[in-house]
């Protein structure tokens, strides 16, 4: 963490690193001093806290947090219930309380050059306020660009352009002639570039097609530990700028995920997929190949899409769990399903031919 900044400074970060967007006003003592972030249960004097749904208010009124970031209707039912902490109000406590953490935990630069152990190729262009750490490996006509940090164990391959200030955490790989761009963060163990699943069949054996396309990382884009990211068989995979990848995430050679995506652990997207941009996929969630996904999606955890959707929205494909017993019963009757509808139509048509009985009351309206 930071030296403590008071609370008057750090709603001036928050609205400066929100180039204005949200304007925090300080309710209570602005000159006390916040070293940390903390939840509201465990909060002690000098922690921030925040709140951003209501039915937590009984938990802030009883925090010690010292700051709480929170928005105008909750701070009102804070005062009427006499909070002690002094109120960050804002529209949007979440981001508020994002940034307000940045602040308290500011980025270090790493000191530049090339560490001993580090494997250079002549070839490679490592701007002079780069860093790569011990074990790391770049390859021939490689570029790192001004304030990169390439961690222990890394790899960067042959003709691999990494942009300004991106940093990959120990053990990450970026492969042959990839690019990725400004102010990214690459986990361990994630691998960009890898082949992609491209296979002929011919006389009952797969023939391997020869992936030559790219994978291109966008700014701004963070991807997670273990997640995989396909090259393009021809043309390149594609991330767009400020799009987040959560963990063990993999992605099929020839996407393309819009800008500013949002996509959480384990979720599977097959080959040549278009997510649009400021989607939102759930964790768990399969996306098959060669489908359409519009902007701004929203597709819940397990969801599989099997089909293109055209029109932004929140969609559901998965039936809620149940006890063992009864999903065996309703499995039972799923597997039962086009027979029964078979067997409902023709009651339908049945009843449509039965002639009317004697008697019965007629419309000749």
């Amino acid at each position: 963490m930071a030296d403590a900044l008071t609370v008057g400074q750090l709603a001036a970060a928050i609205e400066a690193r929100s180039s204005g967007v949200l304007v925090v006003e300080v309710r209570g003592t602005p000159d006390r001093p916040i070293d940390r972030v903390a939840p509201l249960e465990s909060a002690g004097p000098g922690a921030l806290g925040f709140l951003s749904n209501p039915r937590y208010r009984r938990a802030a009124l009883a925090s010690d947090a010292s700051a709480i970031v929170l928005a105008a209707a909750d701070a009102d039912a804070m005062a009427e219930g006499g909070a002690q902490a002094t109120l960050l109000v804002c529209t949007n406590p979440y981001a508020a309380f994002a940034f307000a953490a940045q602040a308290l935990a500011p980025e270090t630069a790493p000191p530049p050059g090339v560490a001993d152990g580090a494997r250079v190729a002549p070839t490679a262009r490592i701007d002079a306020t780069a860093r790569i750490d011990a074990g790391a490996i770049v390859e021939s006509d490689a570029v790192i660009a001004a304030g990169a940090h390439i961690g222990a164990g890394a790899y960067v391959g042959h003709g691999v352009h990494i942009g300004e200030r991106t940093r990959l955490h120990p053990g990450a790989r970026v492969m042959a002639d990839c690019r990725v761009g400004a102010r990214c963060i690459l986990h361990s163990g994630s691998v960009i570039g890898a082949d992609g699943f491209g296979f002929a069949p011919f006389e009952g054996r797969w023939v391997k097609i020869p992936q030559t396309g790219r994978a291109t990382i966008g700014d701004d884009v963070e991807i997670g530990a273990n997640t995989t990211i396909d090259r393009g068989t021809m043309g390149d995979t594609v991330v767009e700028e400020g799009s987040k990848l959560d963990n063990q995430i993999q992605i099929g050679h020839n996407c393309r995920i819009g800008a500013h995506t949002v996509i959480a652990g384990c979720v599977g997207i097959a080959g040549s997929t278009t997510i649009g941009k400021g989607c939102q996929l759930g964790g768990a969630a399969m996306i098959l190949g060669h489908l359409q996904i519009a902007d701004g999606c929203v597709i819940s955890s397990g969801t599989l899409v099997s089909r293109s959707i055209n029109e932004r929205g929140f969609y559901t494909g998965f039936f809620p769990f149940m006890k063992n017993r009864d999903w065996e019963r309703n499995a039972a009757v799923l597997r039962q399903l086009d027979e029964l509808r078979k067997r409902v139509r023709e009651l339908e048509t049945r009843l449509k031919e039965r002639p009317e009985p004697p008697g019965a009351a007629r419309d000749d309206s």
